[in-house]
């Protein structure tokens, strides 16, 4: 039977900046362009955080009664490594979706009933990542789709639902922190080439092949760069305090583009996670003071 930790270790508490960084970047638009809504912001936060804990047990369950997790590089699968059991990882995984289910029928209540049907693709989405059986995730579509929903989605929607408008601010903090949490999967999926390959999963990094998604991850990262100076141009440049999160993203960029392969990688990841939380960190600061 898993002990909490090793359930807390399954929800993957090290990707919640993925979670995070969307809301506050966000919010610091709605607060530039017009006024933050302090109570919508946490009820955005917490629905994105809910459906990140849900895509990670998904993730867990379905990997696991199909049989991939079975040699993994990465952390503790629960499934996987016979910690929990299927059903209960299942079970978890649907009470995070119902959490995420009530804050955004809150958000929708008080802002517009059409978020309801951007919640549901939304949960579709995180399900069928790698459930199902045709999963979008083990062919090659996963960074695509985590730039949708947990970069566009996610700060357009957190600005939409305070200011009721979508300003091309928005869109440009989107853009930069849908392209961090990209360079996050593709960080990890590199790790998992041997494996995924030998399972037939075939990942973004299976298909492209060791060197290209290396180069993408830099491209990504600088992409993320370029989104800011953008965001700064059309905002204030008190938005450049982003720039921080090349601290971390640097030392990451170098790693990948070095060949460091297997366990080797895991830094990336948290140096990546780190350099998206910086990123969306320093553009909220910079628009509500700018604000």
């Amino acid at each position: 039977m898993a002990t909490p930790a090793q359930w807390l270790e399954g929800a993957r508490p090290r990707t919640l900046p993925a979670a995070v960084s969307p809301v506050l970047a966000g919010t610091g638009v709605a607060a530039f362009v017009e006024d933050a809504v302090w109570g919508k912001a946490v009820l955005a936060l917490l629905v994105s955080l809910a459906l990140q804990v849900a895509v990670n047990y998904a993730n867990d369950y379905s990997d696991g009664i199909r049989g991939t997790d079975a040699d993994r590089v990465g952390p503790l699968r629960l499934v996987g490594s016979g910690a929990a059991t299927a059903r209960s990882v299942k079970a978890a995984a649907f009470a995070a979706f119902a959490v995420a289910v009530v804050a955004g029928l809150v958000l929708a209540a008080t802002t517009t009933w059409w978020l309801l049907l951007v919640g549901a693709v939304a949960i579709v989405a995180a399900w069928f990542y790698t459930g199902g059986s045709a999963p979008y995730g083990y062919r090659g579509l996963g960074e695509l789709m985590v730039f949708l929903f947990f970069g566009l989605v996610a700060v357009v929607g957190t600005t939409y639902v305070q200011i009721e408008a979508v300003p091309a601010a928005s869109v440009y903090a989107a853009v930069g922190v849908g392209s961090l949490a990209c360079a996050i999967l593709v960080a990890n999926n590199l790790r998992d080439i041997p494996t995924d390959r030998d399972v037939g999963k075939r990942t973004l990094a299976v298909v492209l092949g060791d060197e290209r998604s290396r180069y993408l991850y830099a491209l990504l990262v600088a992409l993320a760069a370029v989104a800011l100076v953008a965001l700064a141009l059309d905002t204030s440049r008190l938005a450049l305090l982003g720039l921080v999160f090349v601290v971390p993203a640097v030392p990451a960029v170098r790693l990948v583009l070095s060949g460091t392969t297997g366990r080797e990688l895991v830094p990336v990841l948290q140096r990546t996670g780190l350099a998206e939380l910086a990123y969306a960190l320093g553009v909220f600061v910079g628009l509500l003071v700018a604000g």
